[in-house]
C-alpha cells in the first residue's frame, strides 16, 4: 500500500508557518518523503500499517488548512509516470517484502 498526503496549509502568520513546518517535519519523521511541494508519500507493507500511519497523520493535522490522504495499492502506484524537465525519472520503490515458506 502507498499513502499520499496532500496539503495546503496557510503560512501567512508566524504561528501558521510554524504549524506547517512542524506538520512537514512530523511526516518526514514518520517515514514520508516529499514527492512534490505539499505532496508526501510513504510505502506501507500492509493495510493495517497504512491505517496506523493514516491515524498518525490525522492526529497531527494543523488547526487551519486542508489535508487529504489517499491510499493506493502497489499495482496502482506502478502505473505512475514521473517527468522532470521532460526527462522521465524513477521514484524510489517500496521496500522488499520477505516471504517465508
Amino acid at each position: 500500500m502507498w499513502l499520499f498526503v496532500f496539503f495546503d496549509l496557510p503560512v501567512t502568520t508566524k504561528k501558521e508557518r510554524k504549524a506547517a513546518t512542524l506538520f512537514r517535519k512530523k511526516l518526514e519523521k514518520d517515514g514520508f518523503y516529499m514527492m512534490q511541494f505539499s505532496v508526501y508519500t510513504r510505502h506501507c507493507a500492509s493495510r493495517e500499517s497504512a491505517d496506523v500511519h493514516t491515524k498518525r497523520v490525522k492526529s497531527e493535522i494543523p488547526e487551519y488548512g486542508q489535508v487529504s490522504i489517499l491510499m493506493i495499492t502497489d499495482k496502482q502506484y506502478a502505473e505512475i509516470l514521473n517527468y522532470f524537465a521532460h526527462k522521465m525519472i524513477e521514484l524510489p520503490s517500496g521496500g522488499q517484502q520477505l516471504e517465508l515458506f
